[in-house]
């Protein structure tokens, strides 16, 4: 099987090499269900307070919904978890801080469809094992409710159809709860490229590497040890694959068209489930290192990798490079220009590029502070926390566009084209690193939005 992998490599390279192009592997695009029609800028009513429901309290759950308490305009009306005292932890969090007492369901697999089913509930916030985000999230828009999905919002292209389906004929809002386009760098880096900082915007960098052997054996009796253990391909891409795409306005201009990925083999995680049972592994699928590179409508590139298993520091990669400009978060900030000085013709040399200082990079952030940002929304988001204060903005912004009737920053298009890499890169690996085609989620909009942007009430 190595082998055989190894010769498709060779062969693709040598088809690129001679100019040729490989013939993708095609992914079908189902037809839309008659009556439907996309959710391209998708509105709903507004309202003057958004009723939240939260499914899921773990680590992600409880933490939000101690920071929607301090959101403007939210209020948590319930609280879901299959074991019943992370539920009341909860529920007695939101009274001692004096807000009013949520609705409880728990202690059943299935409690969470008795808060899709009630009353007063107008988005249900989904942070749940991976298995079980989709099945809630559709479940949610076919009650009437708007649903908010913790990444990865769907694990396979028939999760992804259906929520896209779902979200069309329902009229509801399907967003994933992708944190990291929140990070202050991401988006003065965002608003850099779109001032034209950069030049145009060519090639892009994002990564999920976070050495996970503290949460190993927390994990192990749940779902993502499992399914690390049982699944190829790029398994959490949407950290490194969110910022990037809205660099690149994705389906807002351009779109992904395919994708190549290829993997290591297994080398450290049978060693992980032979350290916490004490028995030998030999069956562990997802490679320590996994790297894919995807191709735009538009000829522009993106490289996303995955590497949860060695100990690569931290990093999301986030890298952005333009005709004249590069910046970076990882391993360090860094932000590049193109340099305008030029020799003083005695043979000295001069960089091409100015590589600004951490003071320089600084107030250039400053200086290009994304628009959503207020000096009072920012100093909340640091005291609130979460994540150094982007998880706080991720929900301020959803209740802010549900309040006021606005389009979200992020729609289920987005959700699908940032899920599928997972699926898609595990369909290129197993047919020996082919290249794969990417669907057009949006079914022909693609191009009907031009560039990323923010929606503010008057």
């Amino acid at each position: 099987m190595r082998i055989k992998s190894l010769l498709s490599a060779v062969a693709l390279l040598a088809a690129v090499s001679c100019g040729t192009s490989p013939k993708a592997i095609m992914t079908a695009v189902p037809a839309r269900p008659a009556g439907q029609e996309n959710v391209i800028g998708l509105t709903a009513e507004p309202m003057d307070v958004v009723r939240i429901g939260v499914v899921g309290l773990g680590m992600r759950g409880g933490s939000a919904v101690e920071r929607l308490s301090y959101v403007p305009g939210a209020v948590v009306t319930a609280v879901c978890d299959i074991e019943p005292e992370k539920a009341e932890k909860s529920r007695s969090w939101l009274v001692e801080k004096g807000c009013a007492e949520p609705a409880v369901f728990a202690g059943d697999k299935d409690s969470w469809k008795q808060l899709c089913e009630m009353d007063g509930v107008d988005l249900v916030y989904i942070c749940t094992d991976w298995l079980n985000h989709a099945p809630i999230a559709q479940y949610a828009m076919e009650h009437g409710k708007h649903a908010a999905v913790e990444v990865p919002a769907a694990l396979n292209m028939d999760e992804i159809w259906s929520l896209i389906n779902t979200s069309e004929r329902t009229r509801r809002h399907c967003m994933m709860l992708e944190n990291c386009v929140y990070d202050f760098f991401e988006m003065s880096a965002l608003r850099m490229a779109q001032e034209g900082v950069f030049g145009e915007i060519i090639h892009c960098e994002g990564s999920y590497c976070h050495n996970l052997d503290s949460f190993w054996k927390m994990y192990w009796h749940e779902w993502r040890s499992e399914y690390n253990r049982s699944h190829r391909g790029n398994l959490y891409p949407t950290h490194g694959l969110g910022p990037v795409c809205q660099v690149l306005n994705i389906h807002r201009g351009d779109r992904m068209k395919t994708l190549v990925a290829m993997d290591t083999r297994s080398f450290n995680g049978g060693k992980v489930v032979e350290k916490l049972t004490g028995e030998p592994c030999e069956d562990f699928m997802n490679g320590d290192q996994t790297s894919t590179l995807i191709s735009t409508v538009n000829g522009k590139t993106i490289l996303i990798e995955h590497d949860v298993l060695t100990p690569r520091p931290y990093s999301r990669m986030y890298q952005v490079v333009g005709t004249d400009g590069y910046a970076a978060k990882y391993p360090v900030r860094q932000i590049c220009l193109r340099n305008s000085e030029e020799g003083d013709g005695g043979g000295r040399y001069v960089a091409p590029e100015k590589v600004l200082s951490a003071e320089e990079i600084s107030e250039l952030q400053e200086k290009y502070t994304s628009v959503i940002l207020t000096p009072e929304l920012t100093e909340l988001a640091k005291k609130v926390g979460g994540h150094g204060g982007m998880d706080f903005i991720m929900d301020y912004r959803l209740v802010y566009c549900l309040r006021n009737g606005l389009p979200l920053d992020m729609d289920v298009y987005d959700l699908a084209e940032w899920c599928c890499v997972a699926p898609l890169s595990a369909l290129s690996i197993e047919n020996g690193n082919a290249p794969v085609e990417v669907p057009d989620f949006t079914r022909g909009a693609w191009n009907v939005v031009k560039g990323f942007s923010y929606a503010f009430a008057e």
